[in-house]
């Protein structure tokens, strides 16, 4: 090889190359790495750092819960007159889920001496709203107030037979409104309202009061209005029917 000869070409490391030089370190005695700076090895070891990202990863929020639709749709678009409500309340498919089979109308004149709104129609109702044994409650308790049978207006919140209607749910999608909205267009000079639920979606909290059969409030600005107990519970329990007819007796002559 001269200096006029050109240099040899490079070629790098194969592994025989590396393990032929650890071979040659290990034969002559140094297995081990060494360093001249001593270190204490009881010291704790720092906590690693955990690189802070330049920016936040994003946040993905739950889509919100879907808004449920109001009953009958919007009130402006709900029958201005007692009649096109009646037959609203018949076929309108927002009042209960598109079912409209066994609704049951309401019945008496408009501008009654009494209104009398109950939850919803007896199981047994198809000609006509409370027909069986809880109708023949609301004869009796109407003949009481020296009112014929027909003189008054006789409605119900739901338009057919509910056995565990979800009362919550009802009023948050606009139940009462309604109920309030049938009431101003018949246009009773008082209200008989049966059962808890029913005052609370006029708007009636029973709570307030000790004495739950005198629970005497106002529908609207000027209808006088009277929460009795469920029709139910007064069929069960008899004690219940007079306590009601003494509050009869003070709202009438209140």
């Amino acid at each position: 090889m001269t200096l006029s000869d050109p240099p040899a070409p490079q070629r790098g490391l194969l592994s025989g190359d590396i393990a032929a030089a650890l071979d040659w370190w290990r034969e002559a005695g140094v297995d081990q790495d060494f360093g001249d700076a001593a270190r204490d090895w009881l010291e704790p070891r720092a906590p690693a750092v955990m690189e802070t990202p330049a920016t936040a990863p994003e946040q993905f929020a739950p889509p919100p819960a879907p808004v449920a639709a109001p009953l009958g749709g919007m009130p402006e678009d709900w029958p201005k007159e007692l009649a096109a409500f009646t037959a609203w309340w018949l076929t309108e498919p927002s009042l209960d889920n598109g079912q409209v089979f066994g609704r049951i109308p309401p019945r008496g004149p408009q501008n009654a001496p009494l209104m009398v709104l109950v939850d919803h129609p007896e199981a047994g109702d198809s000609q006509g709203l409370l027909s069986g044994e809880q109708g023949r409650l609301v004869r009796a308790i109407l003949a009481a107030m020296g009112l014929a049978p027909d003189a008054a207006y006789v409605a119900s919140v739901l338009p057919r037979h509910m056995p565990m209607p979800d009362w919550p749910a009802l009023a948050a999608t606009g139940l009462g409104k309604i109920a309030q909205h049938h009431i101003a267009l018949a246009a009773p000079q008082r209200v008989l309202s049966f059962g808890p639920h029913v005052s609370s979606l006029l708007g009636h909290d029973p709570a307030k009061s000790a004495d739950p059969l005198r629970h005497f409030y106002h529908v609207g600005p000027s209808i006088p209005a009277l929460a009795a107990p469920g029709l139910t519970t007064l069929m069960a329990r008899p004690r219940s029917k007079a306590a009601l007819w003494q509050a009869l007796l003070d709202w009438q002559q209140g």
